[in-house]
């Protein structure tokens, strides 16, 4: 997440320096991987006023300016700007400025007039990538002012690792929380006035799914001004943090998910037909605003009206209602969806959005009211209109309750070794936001609702430790007594039989424990399954019955890489689900295809088959001195005909070798033999 330094400070402003800042951020968990600055080295750029104007004598599309600079006497500058005019205030480049790319300013001639200086454009200043003209000041700007200074372009752009815990910090306002709680002092939420309703005008929401959705706000606003100018202040404050301006809409309420965390979306109120619906997909169709076209299943929640859906809920709207220049009546919608209802859906759809990052990982559930007062007021304020009450649906059974958590004086002290004074795990648990209360045991502490991370006991001295500083935690040398017990010959290590495969050709992977449900069927079918609730992707979404999954999955990369002799082998542990618990059984599995031998020409080659496979588990198995035997018998995922099970003497079952079922090569798109 990329975050303004200067905005930082307009929160909380402590008396260190920004390298200070960043060391701190890190040790505290909010991991800063880099920092620039947020405009390119420019020197000698002020506040100008273009005063007059005159056709240039010999080019049609110069004008000679005069351009009050705060100097004695104005300034003679050609220029070539389509929106260059009287009264225009613009950045001027002076003699000897320097400006971003190496380019210095000198006296000139442009087609024999005198020019002394140049006014400029966000482009030649750095500061955007295109830029339609000169780069417009605000009316009331300070004529001879330098322009770093009055942009406030001597600022940094920090950008944070977060950790998925962390949620609390995706917004300005949690990073300021949290710099004042490392430097104890005071810390004050923004305070919003609630915006007075000047129409009473809404539009009735109806929640048919109040689990994923337990509260829902949404406000009418009418005659806004779709083409009204973002301000240079808010462009670039969503500049300095990644985002670019698309209008005063949408960048209000960019602008309010990067202060406040708090996703919003408006609607375009003329293109919405009856009632608010937040209720399960039926199997719709719906255009996103990226262009993607998606069907949607029933497990994604959606926003609708009474005729079609509007939106994937907390992940991103869709075409159909979009605002655009021609909208004059908005629905702004404010929403607290719960995390498990919202995470996965994005990667399902192959779609990845500030909304989902979100509330995938959890909103305050009690931040929705600050934030569309926040996005009104900043939408009167750009585009104009008037506001009509809010209406909410919420549905306080399903709303996130914190539980008190026990924290005991004994275990923090076992845990950190450190013996805190009275009061101070109050002070810094209170700084933190939460509600503390003295308990026999020590304390009973509830977390504010934007900390979903702390859970448990544990949770809570972590915090501690945090903010007391890991560095400063004491350390001693672990001493224990070392119990060698003799091991029998028969048990070898990993590692022994490891070199083995090594020397006979293998390669070790390590792959995914979770995988792919399709594939897990094919090779195993039949098998019980055991789902992750929050799968990386739907690709990775059951745990692994059998390392076969992953070895099939390396060898078709590999194949698609061109190379046709793959030997592998991989060691790992593969679940099994009983009636009463879950099995993590340690595996040795091995997958051979293509050629005996690497590509050579002194010897014939051939392509691998059982009996080499069998040659090389025969070589591991004498490493131990286990007798072992080779018995026909069927699998499902193995030839019928070429397929045996590994036991020994006393009819103990070791494993199962064989050459993968033809069905499954063709199945899984393998072109030779496994």
């Amino acid at each position: 997440m990329q975050i303004s330094e200067a905005w930082l400070r307009e929160y909380v402003n402590p008396s260190i320096d920004s390298e200070q800042l960043v060391a701190q951020l890190t040790m505290a968990g909010l991991e800063v991987d880099s920092v620039t600055p947020a405009a390119g080295e420019f020197t000698g750029v002020v506040v100008g006023e273009v005063l007059s104007m005159q056709q240039h004598p010999d080019a049609d599309r110069l004008r000679v300016c005069q351009v009050n600079v705060g100097q004695a006497e104005p300034l003679q500058i050609v220029c070539g700007a389509s929106n260059v005019r009287p009264g225009l205030k613009i950045p001027a480049a002076l003699i000897g400025a320097q400006l971003p790319g190496g380019l210095a300013i000198k006296k000139s001639k442009l087609r024999g007039q005198e020019s002394c200086g140049m006014l400029c454009s966000e482009k030649e200043l750095g500061l955007a990538a295109e830029s339609p003209g000169l780069m417009e000041l605000a009316e009331d700007a300070p004529v001879g002012v330098d322009i770093r200074d009055y942009l406030g372009l001597n600022d940094n752009i920090i950008e944070v690792d977060l950790t998925p815990n962390r949620a609390d910090c995706l917004s300005v306002e949690g990073v300021a929380r949290e710099m004042a709680v490392l430097n104890s002092l005071a810390f004050a939420p923004q305070a919003i006035d609630p915006v007075i309703p000047a129409i009473a005008e809404t539009l009735p929401v109806n929640v048919e799914a109040p689990e994923a959705c337990p509260r829902y706000l949404g406000r009418v606003i009418k005659n806004v001004n779709a083409k009204a100018q973002t301000p240079w202040w808010l462009q670039e404050k969503l500049r300095r943090c990644g985002l670019r301006s698309l209008g005063p809409l949408v960048d209000v309420t960019n602008f309010v998910l990067i202060e406040l965390g708090q996703p919003l979306h408006a609607f375009d109120a003329g293109k919405l037909d009856g009632n608010i619906q937040v209720r399960w997909s039926r199997g719709e169709t719906l255009e996103l605003l990226n262009g993607q076209t998606v069907t949607l299943d029933d497990s994604t929640l959606i926003i609708a009206d009474e005729a079609k859906a509007l939106a994937m809920a907390g992940v991103m709207g869709g075409n159909p209602s979009a605002v655009s220049d021609d909208t004059h009546t908005i629905f702004l919608e404010c929403a607290f969806f719960s995390p498990e209802h919202i995470a996965g859906r994005a990667r399902r759809y192959g779609l990845h959005t500030d909304s989902s990052h979100r509330f995938e990982r959890g909103v305050d559930p009690t931040l929705q009211a600050r934030a569309i007062e926040r996005a009104s007021q900043l939408i009167l304020a750009i585009a104009g209109g008037e506001a009509g009450p809010i209406t909410e649906a919420a549905s306080s059974d399903h709303l996130p309750v914190r539980a008190a958590i026990l924290l005991r004086k004994q275990r923090v002290q076992k845990i950190l070794a450190v013996e805190f004074a009275d009061g101070q795990i109050a002070e810094i648990l209170q700084r933190l936001g939460m509600a503390v209360q003295t308990h026999a045991e020590g304390w009973l502490v509830t977390p504010p609702g934007f900390r979903f991370d702390i859970a448990i006991e544990a949770d809570l001295i972590e915090e501690l430790a945090r903010l007391y500083g890991y560095n400063n935690l004491p350390s001693s040398t672990l001493y224990m007594r070392s119990a060698l017990s003799q091991a029998p010959e028969a048990l070898v290590e990993i590692d022994r039989i490891k070199d083995l495969l090594v020397d006979r050709g293998y390669q070790e992977v390590i792959t995914y424990s979770f995988v792919d449900e399709e594939i897990q069927q094919i090779i195993a079918p039949g098998e019980t399954l055991l789902a992750l609730q929050n799968p990386i992707s739907s690709e990775l979404s059951i745990m692994r019955t059998t390392l076969w999954c992953g070895l099939v999955r390396a060898a078709l990369y590999n194949l698609n890489h061109q190379q046709n002799r793959v030997r592998l082998f991989e060691t790992g542990l593969r679940f099994k689900q009983n009636q009463d618990a879950t099995q993590q059984i340690k595996t040795l599995s091995g997958l051979v295809l293509g050629n005996v031998y690497p590509l050579q020409w002194s010897e014939q080659n051939r392509k691998a088959d059982f009996f080499d496979v069998k040659a090389d588990l025969q070589a591991m198995f004498g490493l131990t001195g286990v007798a072992v035997s080779f018995k026909p018998a069927a699998l499902p995922a193995l030839h019928p005909g070429q397929s045996a099970e590994l036991v020994t003497a006393d009819n103990r079952h070791l494993g199962w070798l064989g050459m993968l079922h033809p069905a499954l090569e063709k199945q899984l798109g393998f072109e030779t033999q496994v």
